[in-house]
């Protein structure tokens, strides 16, 4: 999506955009870094959360690959083979309906669409059906000279000579279309043309991620776990990432027999009685399961309904996403304690009671506890006439102990990129499907092309019936394989996790909320707001600091200002949990060498971290502190030491600069 800059801030998901650290090297960012739904929440424009960063990532490895000589090249080639196709079926005594066309066009076939049926599944094609008379064709640039014959031979027109066609000539765009201005002069799309080349490029950008491949990612609410090779492996496989989305339902029978039996073990997982595959990330099964619910009260009469309660421990996109199924939003208090207020819960059912449509509630909530009266807030919703869309993000602390629609949920989104093990670094891809109740089965989303959904569907929430469907056998490999026995024990790991790290953490930091029971969930909240006050520092210092270490920073400022997330998931060893643990030690006693005045608040490894290579090795060094613990806070540390790319970032700056303004190649090398 592109837009003019008057309308900037109002862009859903990623913007990236030009900043530069403390040195003055050039830095690429997330500008509006801290998601704008989490501050403006109720009023905010975007829900996305989980995007498809990753198929943008390929498209555009695609264009630096091509760059705009090489992208000419293929739209020259596709524009000249549809211009010979169309000739072709123009002279076989077909209609070309399509006037201009760049690389498809309508076909009204002699005799009829049904016509061509036996020639095409002698050849092996699928051709669009437009209605009893017409087909579509597309071509791209994987369409070979034996392909473009082959389709003249579908419809009657063998006599076609290919062998001296131009496909670098001339082409056919109507005056006015031609484009004259040039595209894609940044020099990286200029420089990475042979094979060499581009896999030297890719791997200086992997050089500057830190992933799982280097240690743990405790992103609190985001389930960074491991994605493991045996579930990832079916992607490759043609049979799945090769397949069109409208393909024949006859030539997918693979796909669809995957697609009913992961529907029916999420049902199981979940206690619901239906599940749609569709949604294509968490926010927008959030946005799904809201539009339902709005569906079945209107199916009922009671379009006036449309009141979201929504406690503050909501994760940041609920509100974005009630605003954006037509909902207000009504914000319910939580106690001291991180819960529900159930008292302000029931005052406000009552007092919106003809109005009420839904409550948002997050169970374990985001506060990182189990919320001991969930049943009683269904219960409260449904005697006031609304249903209970229940965030599934953690469901991590579910599976197997305990399913939402046995305590009362109507409607869930499950986080696929999350509990069940599809991979979403970098903000994707995702996969959001819903589960629902009986009475809600009848409106889950449909599809103009293939026959899915309820009777009273919604209507289509993606591009494609199954959202992207090629990602889910791994979702489908990771509960084949750990079955119902391996899937409770998970979830028993996570939260034994999570309360190994809070108990050894907590000894040295204050942790914000537990349950009833005095333990936390599968996640934990550190309050690092008193060290403002002691010794200056705060959450982002905290999180720059980490880098120093190898670590990527636990989800902060989230659901609390001033704090950090943190959830290790199942996957992790004993070993790598005690070195993060080792590592938020070591940094408490770097924050007590500042609370006792032997460092300065205004110069210390925290203000000053991340730390590069080029910083720690320079020929001056001016700081109270050393070299070495700089770089080593800890003995391990130097074994795998992972170099931050660049130093402290100018956040204000960054977000001045949201568009990217392509300065020249040397200063990204300088």
């Amino acid at each position: 999506m592109a837009t003019t800059e008057g309308h900037k801030r109002h862009l859903p998901g990623r913007v990236i955009g030009v900043s530069k650290d403390v040195h003055g090297a050039v830095a690429l960012r997330m500008a509006m870094q801290t998601r704008e739904q989490h501050i403006r929440r109720e009023r905010a424009t975007s829900n996305i959360c989980t995007a498809q960063v990753l198929l943008a990532v390929i498209a555009g490895a695609y264009g630096v690959y091509h760059g705009p000589q090489g992208l000419t090249q293929i739209a020259r080639r596709v524009h000249t083979a549809t211009a010979v196709l169309a000739a072709g079926v123009r002279g076989a005594g077909h209609e070309v309906e399509t006037s201009a066309a760049f690389d498809t066009i309508a076909v009204k076939v002699s005799g009829g669409a049904a016509s061509l049926q036996a020639r095409c599944d002698a050849e092996g094609i699928n051709l669009r059906p437009i209605d009893d008379a017409r087909v579509g064709v597309t071509l791209d640039e994987t369409v070979t000279t034996e392909d473009l014959r082959a389709l003249l031979r579908v419809f009657g027109a063998e006599g076609v000579d290919l062998d001296g066609i131009d496909f670098e000539g001339a082409v056919a765009i109507p005056k006015g279309l031609e484009r004259s201005s040039e595209f894609m002069t940044h020099p990286v799309f200029h420089q990475h043309h042979g094979e060499h080349e581009m896999l030297r490029y890719l791997k200086r950008l992997e050089n500057k991620d830190i992933s799982l491949t280097h240690s743990m990612i405790a992103l609190g609410s985001c389930t960074m776990k491991l994605n493991a090779t045996s579930e990832m492996d079916p992607v490759t496989w043609p049979e799945f990432g090769k397949l069109h989305p409208f393909v024949p339902l006859e030539q997918a029978q693979g796909y669809t027999a995957m697609f009913d039996r992961l529907e029916a073990w999420l049902a199981d997982i979940t206690g619901f009685d239906a599940v749609s595959l569709q949604p294509n990330a968490g926010a927008q099964g959030e946005y799904t399961g809201l539009m339902v619910i709005r569906a079945y009260h209107r199916s009922r009469g009671d379009a006036e309904r449309n009141i979201c309660l929504i406690p503050v421990s909501a994760h940041g996109t609920n509100p974005a996403s009630a605003v954006m199924a037509g909902m207000k939003v009504v914000v319910v208090a939580c106690d001291d304690a991180g819960n529900i207020d159930v008292n302000d819960l029931r005052e406000k059912a009552a007092k919106h009671a003809d109005k009420l449509a839904a409550v948002m509630v997050t169970y374990p909530s985001t506060h990182g506890v189990f919320e001991t009266s969930i049943s009683e807030i269904c219960t409260i919703v449904h005697d006031h006439g609304g249903q209970v869309y229940l965030d599934g993000a953690n469901m991590n602390a579910q599976v197997g102990l305990c399913r939402p629609g046995d305590y009362g949920a109507d409607v869930c989104h499950l986080n696929l990129h999350k509990t069940f093990c599809i991979p979403h670094g970098g903000g994707g891809p995702g996969m959001g499907p819903i589960g629902v109740v009986s009475h809600l089965a009848g409106f889950l989303p449909g599809h103009p092309v293939v026959d899915i959904g309820g009777e009273q569907s919604i209507g289509p929430v993606s591009a494609a019936p199954y959202g992207s469907a090629s990602i889910l056998p791994i979702s489908y490999m990771y509960i084949a394989m750990m079955g119902s026995e391996g899937l409770t024990e998970a979830t028993r790991h996570a939260i034994l996790c999570a309360n190994y790290m809070a108990k050894r953490i907590g000894e040295h930091y204050p942790i914000l909320y537990r349950g009833a029971s005095g333990r936390v969930a599968h996640e934990f909240i550190v309050d690092l707001r008193p060290f403002k006050a002691t010794a200056g520092i705060e959450a982002e210092d905290v999180a720059k600091r980490l880098m120093d270490y190898g670590f990527h920073a636990p989800t902060m400022s989230f659901p609390v200002a001033g704090t950090l997330m943190i959830e290790p998931t199942e996957s992790e060893s004993k070993a790598e949990l005690d070195r993060f643990c080792d590592t938020m030690i070591a940094i408490r006693k770097e924050i007590a060498e500042v609370e006792a005045g032997r460092l300065p608040k205004d110069d210390n490894p925290l203000k000053n971290a991340p730390h590069t290579a080029n910083t720690v090795t320079a020929d001056s060094w001016d700081h109270p502190y050393s070299r070495e613990q700089a770089a080593f806070g800890l003995p391990w540390v130097r074994d795998a030491k992972i170099w931050p790319a660049v130093g402290r970032i100018d956040n204000a700056y960054g977000d001045r600069h949201l568009i990217c303004s392509c300065p020249p190649m040397e200063a990204y090398e300088g």
